[in-house]
Parts: C-alpha cells; structure tokens; sequence
C-alpha cells in the first residue's frame, strides 16, 4: 500500500478496530513521510462461484436467487425468517467451504431440500415437486414416501 498523498510505501498502522456488523478492519495509517494520516478498510476477499446449470450454461451465484427459492417453498407455511435466512447461510458456508469455483445447479438443489426437510415438510415438497419436475401423483407420492419412511433410499 502506498500514501495516497505523496506516494510513499512506508506507512505505520496507528489504529486498528473491527468494524461493527462487518467483515472488515478499520486501520487508520501515518505515511512516514510526508505525515499525513488516512484511513483504510480490510475485507475479506471472497472468490465468485459459478453454477452450473442443467443446459451446461455457467452463471454467477446468486444468494438472492437461492433465498427466494427457499421463501417461495417456504409461503403460508409457519417458517420463519430466521430459519430461512440460517439455511440460506448455511448453504452459502457449505459452498464456500468446498474451495470448489463451479457448483452445480442440482447439487445446490439437493442440498436446499435436505435443508428444508429438516425445517418444514410442506415446503420440502413443494421444493421438490419444482425441483424434481414431478410429472404425475405417483412421483408426487413416491417423494411422500420417502418423508415418511426412512428407509426408502433416494
């Protein structure tokens, strides 16, 4: 880093604090040179995920994308948005922990109806009934069947 006044690369931290209800650094910086002090912000920098779609189409992730989804499946059921806003998190940490740069659009899927299984089984199906294009009742109820009875393997 360098003095945004004169240049300099020589500069000592002074200040350094976290920044409430964020992921940075607040770091205030003397130039030793010509003495002039300014203020800067450390992030953390995040790699973008790819999602790849079933058309084999590449697209950034979108969290606000995956949260609607979830708060769709999730309508006039008694979920709160607590419990959406935790599985949407949730999702997002198990991605980014993976260090994969490309996902695909079916293993997010899978992993929002694991996660909405647990939350509420209502909005679990109707999920999968989207997700899983049922075309008729009786993929419809083979999906109910695996709610109900744990040793039906996917």
């Amino acid at each position: 880093m360098k003095c945004i006044y004169c240049g300099c690369a020589e500069l000592k931290v002074i200040d350094s604090r976290p920044v409430e209800e964020s992921n940075a650094i607040r770091r205030r910086r003397e130039c030793t040179n010509c003495g002039k002090r300014f203020t800067t912000y450390e992030t953390v920098e995040e790699t973008q995920l790819l999602v790849i779609k079933n058309n084999g189409n590449r697209q950034l992730f979108d969290v606000n994308k995956l949260k609607n989804g979830i708060i769709k499946s999730c309508e006039k059921r008694p979920v709160s948005m607590e419990k959406i806003e935790g599985l949407v998190a949730d999702i997002q940490q198990k991605l980014n922990n993976s260090l994969e740069q490309e996902v695909t659009s079916k293993h997010i899927g899978e992993l929002v109806m694991e996660g909405l299984k647990n939350i509420d089984e209502v909005a679990y199906i109707r999920f999968a009934s989207v997700y899983r294009q049922f075309k008729d009742s009786t993929t419809f109820f083979e999906e109910m069947k695996k709610i109900f009875d744990p040793e039906i393997k996917k």
